[in-house]
């Protein structure tokens, strides 16, 4: 079993409308509603690899009831902590003339101590049965800076390996915590480490603590830094879509990859062509698997020399 942890959850919404224009009345075309947050999206994907997953995190209010209904009919586990305050929405506008996507994301709900200890004693009790865990997403109110720090270094200590995909301070205090793997995309990474050249900032961030770093370089693929060498997987060609959702999809990749013994080329094909065909599909958590195959193929692997 895989865990995911999402403790910002989201309902997620998806409008597609023909062409986005500002201060004017846009009729919608399509309505996509999915359970969401960046966990979720991995355990939905992983769950299409054929990976048995358990999502984790938090989840109230009427939001949180329909983003429950929702997982029940997935083939997940569901052990997501009640808290009183409402789960979150997110609204993903995508501009049909275009390809682009505007995302609006509410700040979560607020977590009392309470209900914090309570998600400690369920995460301590899934790490027993848990292959890997990854840790996703934003922090919702109420939960201290060190989060992740915290429970990456309680997945260490009952030796499950650990990947980390947040930003911003939660990322630098984690990466603190010596996770298994990071996959920051490159602003993120250019926050973390203060360089925006891909090669010197994946491998300024093992330095500060992860022993892997997969960067997200957009079209360009993604960067390795690994201590079995440093690759970069790039597909054979931008895909015009929703990229909301990708990193989740190269998240659940590498994921996928780490407990089937895969070497890190082969990880990191997996990774590019999946996230590749999720900006082809309609929703985050989602992706166009004749695309994945077919770009599978085609995703090329370069070994660099300055690991």
């Amino acid at each position: 079993m895989i865990l995911t942890v999402t403790l910002n959850a989201a309902l997620d919404i998806t409008y597609r409308v023909p062409a986005l224009t500002p201060h004017a009345v846009n009729r919608v075309g399509e309505v996509h509603e999915r359970p969401g947050g960046k966990g979720v999206n991995v355990a939905r994907v992983l769950s299409s690899l054929g990976h048995a997953c358990t999502v984790t995190g938090f989840a109230g209010g009427h939001t949180g009831d329909v983003l429950r209904r929702m997982l029940a009919r997935l083939p997940l586990h569901d052990a997501l902590v009640p808290v009183a305050a409402p789960t979150r929405r997110t609204v993903a506008v995508t501009d049909d003339s275009t390809g682009d996507t505007t995302q609006l994301n509410e700040p979560g709900p607020a977590v009392t101590p309470e209900e914090w200890a309570a998600f400690l004693s369920a995460y301590g009790t899934l790490l027993d049965g848990a292959e890997a865990v990854a840790l996703c997403g934003s922090l919702p109110p109420g939960i201290h800076v060190g989060a992740y720090a915290d429970l990456v270094r309680r997945a260490r200590a009952a030796g499950v390996p650990v990947l980390l995909d947040t930003s911003g301070e939660p990322l630098r205090r984690g990466i603190a915590a010596r996770p298994d793997l990071i996959k920051p995309n490159a602003e993120e990474l250019a926050l973390l480490t203060g360089s925006r050249e891909p090669r010197r900032a994946v491998r300024d961030a093992r330095r500060r603590g992860a022993h892997a770093v997969v960067g997200s370089l957009g079209p360009d693929g993604l960067l390795a830094a690994t201590p079995e060498g440093t690759w970069q997987a790039a597909p054979p060609a931008a895909e015009r879509g929703n990229p909301t959702g990708a990193g989740d999809s190269a998240v659940a990749a590498l994921l996928s990859g780490l407990v089937e013994g895969l070497p890190w080329p082969e990880r990191l094909a997996r990774a590019a062509a999946l996230s590749a065909a999720t900006v082809l599909a309609p929703a985050a958590g989602e992706f166009d698997r004749g695309a994945y195959e077919r770009l599978r193929e085609r995703v090329t692997v370069t070994a660099h020399t300055d690991n």
